[in-house]
C-alpha cells in the first residue's frame, strides 16, 4: 500500500521540478551561453534591403512638435475628466477612479503619428472577488464572494452577486457624454465626439475635429473602464505563474510583476448559448504590466538607459506594427482579424527567447527584424500563438482566426520577406511630366514673334489623335465653303 504524502511533502514534490522542465532550462542556459541556434542560420539580407530597413526605423520617429501638441491636448483631456468624474455626484462609484496610462504611445512604440491614446480608468471593486473562468483563461465572470454594501450595487445583476461588464460600460458612455457638454479643447476651433459602440470593444472611443470638419480625425482616444482586483487576493489560477521571463528579467522582477494589480475590462467573449451570467463576461488585461516589460526591457537592467548600452527592440516592435499596418492596408477583408497585438505577442515570445542584450545590438536591427518577422510567420504556419500571459489562450485557434485568413497571413509574409519587404520601402517617385523640347535656336534675323512662338508651342502639346480630327473639321469646312461660294 503506497504512503499518502503529508501536506507539507505534497507541497514539496509539487515545487519540485519535472525532468521536462529541467530538460528546458538546461536548453534555456545553453542558448544563453552559445546564443539561439536559429541565429546561426545565414539569413539572406543584402545591403541594399539592410539600407531600408535602418531608414524605415528611422522614419517611424514621431517628430517632437507633433509629439507636444498631442499630449497637450490628451492630457487636458483626461485631467479634466478626472476631475469631473471624481466631482460628479450621481455615479460616487467612479469618484475614487484613476487613470493608467497604457498603450503603445506610453510605452514609446507608436509609430507614424501620435493619433492613437489608449487610458485605462481603474476602479477598485469593494470586497473579494470570485473569478469564474468562461474559456482558456482571457475571459471571466465576476461575481462577489459577499453581498456588496457599496455604490457597486448599482452594477450588479439580479442576483445580487454578479457584476455586469455592460451596465459599467454603459454608464461610461453616460458619463463621458455629459462630460463633453461643459468641456472645451484647450486649442481653439477643436472639439472631441464620442463614436458609436463598437461590438465587443471595451472602450468608450473619442475623436479629435476641427470644429468645421466632420470628416478628418485627427487623434482617437479610448477610455477603458477597468475593475481592480486587490493584489492580496491573486491573479487567476490560469495565469497565477506569470509571464515566463525569469531567464530574460529575472526572478525578482517575475515577482514583482505577479504582485501587481489584476485588472478586468468589459469585453463580451464571442459564443452562441451563452448564459445571462456569461454575456457579462470580463478579460483580464496585462496592458501595466506589458508597459513595464517594453520600458525597462533589458536584460542587464541598463539597456537604453542614459549614458549606456542601446538595442534595437524597440524599433523591431515598431517596423513590425508598421508591416502589420501596411498588410491590413492592402488586404482589409482578408487580414481583417489581424491586428498588432498578434506582433506584439510574438514580440513578447521572442525577447524571452532571446533574452541577451548583445543579441539586440543596433547594429543588428535589420537581422533581428528579419528574425521577428520569420518568428510571426513561424507561429502562423503552426496556427499557434499562446497568449503571453495566458499560455493555455491560442491567439491564432480557429474560433479567434479563421483558417483560411491564417493561411492568407502565411502566404502574404512570405511574399514580403522573398520579395525584399516592398510595404516598408517608399513608394517610388512619379515622374516629372514630359517636358515639350524648346524650339531650336534662331538668328536674331528670323526670330519668331511671341505670339506665334506660344501657337507653335501649343501645336506641339496637342495630342496626335486629336491633330487628326482637327484637319478633318478643316477639311470639311473649307469643302463647304466652296460649295456655298458657288
Amino acid at each position: 500500500m503506497d504512503r499518502e504524502d503529508s501536506p507539507t511533502e505534497a507541497v514539496q514534490r509539487l515545487q519540485r521540478p519535472t525532468p521536462a522542465r529541467q530538460r528546458q532550462k538546461v536548453q534555456q542556459q545553453q542558448q544563453a551561453e552559445e546564443g539561439s541556434t536559429e541565429d546561426k542560420v545565414p539569413v539572406s539580407l543584402s545591403p541594399e534591403l539592410a539600407n531600408w530597413i535602418k531608414l524605415s526605423a528611422k522614419d517611424l520617429k514621431i517628430r517632437q512638435t507633433d509629439r507636444r501638441w498631442a499630449a497637450e491636448v490628451v492630457n487636458d483631456f483626461r485631467e479634466s475628466l478626472l476631475k469631473f468624474l471624481r466631482s460628479n455626484s450621481d455615479q460616487p462609484f467612479f469618484q475614487s477612479g484613476d487613470f493608467l496610462t497604457t498603450g503603445s504611445y506610453f510605452e514609446k512604440v507608436k509609430i507614424h503619428n501620435p493619433d492613437e491614446f489608449d487610458m485605462m480608468l481603474k476602479l477598485q471593486a469593494p470586497s473579494r472577488i470570485n473569478m469564474t473562468k468562461i474559456d482558456g483563461g482571457l475571459f471571466y465572470r465576476l461575481d462577489f464572494v459577499r453581498p456588496a454594501r457599496s455604490p457597486i450595487q448599482a452594477f450588479l445583476l439580479e442576483n445580487q452577486c454578479t457584476i455586469s461588464s455592460s451596465k459599467i460600460l454603459t454608464e461610461m458612455f453616460r458619463l463621458v457624454r455629459k462630460f463633453l457638454k461643459t468641456y472645451r479643447v484647450p486649442v481653439e476651433d477643436f472639439r472631441w465626439e464620442v463614436n458609436r459602440k463598437r461590438p465587443y470593444s471595451p472602450a468608450v472611443t473619442l475623436s479629435l475635429f476641427k470644429t468645421d470638419n466632420n470628416i478628418d480625425e485627427l487623434i482617437s482616444v479610448d477610455v477603458v473602464p477597468a475593475l481592480e482586483v486587490h493584489p492580496s487576493q491573486g491573479w487567476p489560477v490560469a495565469v497565477r505563474n506569470g509571464p515566463d521571463v525569469e531567464n530574460w528579467l529575472g526572478k525578482k522582477v517575475r515577482q514583482e510583476i505577479k504582485s501587481l494589480p489584476c485588472y478586468f475590462v468589459p469585453k463580451r467573449i464571442k459564443g452562441r448559448n451563452l448564459s445571462e451570467e456569461d454575456k457579462e463576461s470580463w478579460r483580464i488585461s496585462f496592458s501595466h504590466i506589458e508597459k513595464k516589460i517594453i520600458t525597462c526591457h533589458g536584460n542587464k537592467k541598463t539597456c537604453c538607459e542614459s549614458n549606456a548600452t542601446k538595442c534595437c527592440r524597440k524599433q523591431c516592435l515598431m517596423l513590425l506594427k508598421s508591416l502589420i499596418q501596411g498588410l491590413k492596408q492592402r488586404f482589409p477583408k482578408e487580414l481583417d482579424d489581424l491586428c498588432s497585438y498578434h506582433g506584439k505577442t510574438a514580440f513578447l515570445h521572442i525577447l524571452s527567447i532571446r533574452f541577451n542584450d548583445s543579441m539586440w545590438t543596433p547594429q543588428q536591427l535589420p537581422f533581428c527584424f528579419l528574425h521577428l518577422v520569420r518568428a510571426l510567420e513561424d507561429h502562423a504556419c503552426k496556427a499557434s500563438l499562446p497568449h503571453f500571459f495566458v499560455p493555455t489562450c491560442n491567439l491564432f485557434s480557429p474560433t479567434v482566426f479563421p483558417r483560411r485568413a491564417l493561411a492568407f497571413l502565411v502566404s502574404a509574409l512570405e511574399e514580403q520577406r522573398r520579395e525584399g519587404l516592398p510595404l516598408l520601402k517608399p513608394p517610388a517617385p512619379v515622374p516629372p511630366p514630359r517636358s515639350i523640347p524648346p524650339p531650336a535656336a534662331a538668328d536674331s534675323s528670323t526670330k519668331t514673334p511671341a505670339n506665334e512662338s506660344s501657337i507653335v508651342t501649343l501645336v506641339h502639346s496637342l495630342d496626335p489623335g486629336f491633330m487628326n480630327k482637327l484637319i478633318i473639321v478643316f477639311f470639311v469646312a473649307v469643302v463647304l465653303f466652296c460649295f456655298v461660294c458657288k
